[in-house]
């Protein structure tokens, strides 16, 4: 099956083996040209499929492995296009979005829990774990369809205000740093081309990325949404 999906604002046409990728990217579809195409094959699932099990999350269906496989496909392909995939939960608050980001299991979803449970209606999901993400004059933070075990994501593009390397602390607190401070971490999170050229140009995005970082240090108490809302929107 062939179809042609939009993201960050890049047209893709995705030939796959199974159905399951094309019911996870429906809310994409686009009848634009694409700027490139990908196609799956038994050897992309197999590789997804020994990566997942060699991390102790094997057990799942071909079709699983095959959205693993296309997404990262279309990774590989997108840093040519100006925009790279990130992990990281990105919330839009007031039209501005703010991207937690830190090691799996840190709480980066469950913060963004807290702030959608102070702020209401002026808060929503971008995506909860895999965002696009372009820099430029204006560094825009794209919805995916892999946006987590909760499945919280909008296929919308935001100004990014600010991106917050998330910590583990009994009390919340806030500090600015600088992006040479926040570039060991962001390299650690974004995805990493196998092809060198497209890692260089992922270094060079990541170094273009100009937005405010900050560390976050917080518990998973409704306070902490308080404190790191009311720190980072300026």
């Amino acid at each position: 099956m062939t179809r042609i999906y939009r993201l960050a604002d890049t047209n893709i046409e995705v030939s796959s083996l199974y159905n399951d990728v094309h019911t996870l990217m429906r809310g994409y579809l686009t009848e634009s040209a694409p700027d490139f195409d990908i196609g799956m094959s038994d050897e992309d699932i197999i590789f997804e499929r020994e990566k997942s099990e060699a991390s102790g999350m094997g057990g799942m269906p071909d079709s699983y492995y095959e959205t693993l496989a296309v997404l990262r496909k279309i990774s590989e392909r997108m840093p040519r296009y100006g925009s790279f995939l990130f992990h990281g939960s990105a919330i839009a608050v007031d039209g501005e979005a703010y991207i937690f980001t830190a090691a799996s299991g840190v709480g980066k979803s469950t913060h963004a829990r807290l702030w959608r449970e102070y702020l209401k209606d002026r808060a929503f999901m971008v995506n909860d774990d895999k965002p696009f993400i372009r820099p430029g004059n204006t560094p825009l933070v794209y919805g995916s369809p892999w946006d987590g075990k909760h499945r919280l994501s909008r296929n919308v593009s935001v100004p990014v205000k600010a991106i917050a390397l998330l910590g583990r602390s009994e009390k919340n607190y806030v500090e600015p740093i600088s992006r040479g401070e926040a570039l060991p971490v962001l390299i650690r999170q974004t995805y990493r081309p196998f092809d060198p050229k497209a890692l260089e140009i992922t270094l060079g995005l990541l170094y273009d990325l100009d937005v405010k970082f900050y560390r976050l240090y917080c518990n998973m108490e409704p306070d902490a949404a308080y404190v790191s809302y009311n720190a980072m929107k300026g």
